[in-house]
């Protein structure tokens, strides 16, 4: 008996613990496979499933608490290095920093973000009772936490949440209800079903009633994603669509900032652009001009936006055109800020929107980490926030509603500027630069996010960029047209926006934030530690 103990060793009938390390970590790369497929940059909605079934299934065999700690850290630390690896481009190729040093500091950064998921799995494993379905739920509820706290706490960087799987499949029907962390919440109650199925005797009935269930869950929210995609193509009553040109300069980043090369190219390229675009609205990416205003040669920004400021009858394309137009702002004084300008006819000035949720050690180095910061040769600052909720840019009966870089991975900021319906925005514009990550896949990752927020609230989300993805997407996630990526280009389209009733998810959200999901999962995990109390007081009695 004992040999035959040792060999079962002590995780069960999965080996050592050094074996089931070996497969959380292979687990964890998958997951991260999951939301960007490297060969295709499309989303694998089967395989983030999968992965997260093939974890659970290696909790399901911990012995302790302890150890399922280990296993989710394991596996966290690999779905996160796996996720933003790239990273490391931006610290060692443009940021000159040793390469050990950013390959050091893209794990660190993993393996502290994976802390929550260890305190999760732990927690699951700890009040864990072999009730199938109420185990399920448990789990999801310590994931949908766990998620919740990468988010949002330090600043938040939920870049590569298991939802983004989903922009595509079943699930995402409901991020129109739930939001991405929802669905990462439900795919993870399902992952934990499936792999308590796969744990016990599929010959046994209840196994299979699982199996079926889960088929039949499956085949209903599939059902419900085809009539809410039939129905979202009868767009609300808007006017008509509105004409797009979309700039991408395609800038290297090692010269975007530079006097004698990137900056003198984008001026011009940029300006040529401005001056010849026949679209409604044109829109230039993040930084796409590179220096302050008062920076530039005198008249050059005047000259550039002349035709957009043109009241209707002064010739030309007067009355007829408008941009918006990534640009930094500000002085030593005042401070600065990451802005989009807009210019339209009959403005008494220029529209401003200034970035909110910036980037730690880009646009603000946190306190301690000065240090850091100065082993990098990148132009690193500490910008001015803008505020949440800012007004939209008026525009051919348009609300539009800009944001910035990854500032479309903030679901809850983003809505909340549809507390008022009447006020809501029609359409979404996002202005990126992540050209800082070379010909990577965080391109595709970050398309996907765009795709999310489009689902969350049934508004289309149009991205011009400086290297890609520079797209349009519709209101029901669906990429429409797309510049390839790592080219110098101009891409045109229509966009139709969208008014009227909101999605629940953005109704609730602007409202209260992600507090309704914190308050579900606390919920949840409060509920499981009175029951195992319980549990543990009638089995002592």
């Amino acid at each position: 008996m004992g040999a035959a103990g040792a060999r079962r060793g002590p995780l069960g009938p999965l080996g050592p613990v050094a074996l089931a390390g070996a497969l959380a970590l292979l687990a964890g790369l998958a997951q991260a496979a999951s939301i960007a497929w490297p060969f295709s940059g499309e989303p694998v909605w089967w395989l983030q499933l999968l992965s997260l079934a093939g974890f659970a299934r290696l909790l399901l065999a911990s012995r302790s608490a302890r150890q399922a700690a280990v296993l989710g850290w394991l596996f966290a630390t690999a779905w996160l290095t796996g996720t933003f690896w790239w990273l490391f481009i931006s610290m060692h190729t443009y940021g000159g920093l040793a390469a050990p040093l950013a390959a050091l500091a893209v794990v660190g950064l993993a393996a502290f973000l994976g802390s929550y998921y260890a305190v999760a799995s732990g927690c699951f494993r700890a009040l864990a009772q072999s009730r199938r379905w109420q185990d399920a739920i448990i789990f999801g509820a310590f994931w949908l936490l766990a998620e919740l706290a990468r988010g949002q706490w330090w600043t938040g960087f939920p870049w590569g949440a298991g939802g983004y799987a989903h922009v595509e499949g079943p699930l995402a029907v409901l991020a129109r209800s739930v939001g991405v962390y929802g669905i990462g919440c439900i795919a993870a109650v399902l992952a934990m079903l499936v792999a308590q199925a796969l744990r016990s005797d599929l010959r046994s009935g209840k196994a299979w009633v699982l199996v079926a269930l889960a088929v039949l869950a499956w085949a209903g929210l599939a059902v419900q994603r085809h009539c809410a995609v039939e129905l979202c193509h009868t767009p609300m009553q808007r006017p008509a669509p509105l004409s797009l040109a979309l700039l991408q300069g395609n800038i290297p980043q090692d010269e975007k900032f530079q006097a004698g090369s990137g900056v003198p190219t984008a001026l011009r390229w940029y300006a040529e652009q401005l001056r010849s675009a026949q679209a409604t609205l044109v829109v230039a990416p993040e930084t796409a001009i590179p220096l302050l205003p008062q920076q530039l040669m005198p008249g050059y920004l005047d000259s550039v936006t002349a035709r957009y400021t043109q009241a209707p009858g002064q010739g030309g394309a007067g009355g007829r055109q408008a941009a918006l137009l990534g640009i930094p702002l500000g002085d030593m004084a005042l401070g600065y800020t990451n802005s989009v300008m807009g210019f339209a006819p009959g403005q008494a000035a220029p529209y401003q929107y200034d970035k909110h949720h910036l980037v730690p050690f880009g646009e603000f180095i946190p306190p301690f980490f000065r240090w850091f910061t100065e082993m990098m040769n990148i132009p690193l600052g500490d910008f001015n926030r803008g505020a949440v909720g800012q007004a939209p840019f008026l525009w051919a009966g348009e609300r539009i509603a800009p944001n910035i870089c990854y500032e479309d991975l903030f679901g809850e900021e983003l809505g909340a500027r549809f507390a008022d319906p009447a006020q809501a925005p029609t359409v979404f514009v996002n202005l990126s630069n992540i050209g800082w990550f070379g010909d990577s896949v965080a391109i595709d990752q970050h398309l996907a996010i765009s795709r999310m927020r489009a689902l969350e609230f049934e508004r289309p989300m149009v991205r011009a960029t400086n290297t890609g993805a520079t797209a349009i997407i519709d209101h029901r996630g669906v990429v429409t047209q797309r510049l390839p990526s790592h080219v110098r280009g101009v891409l045109t389209g229509e966009v139709l926006g969208r008014s009227g009733a909101v999605t629940p998810y953005a109704w609730w959200v602007s409202r209260w934030g992600l507090w309704p999901l914190w308050a579900l999962g606390a919920l949840v995990a409060g509920l499981a530690w009175v029951r195992r109390r319980r549990a543990r007081r009638a089995a002592t009695a």
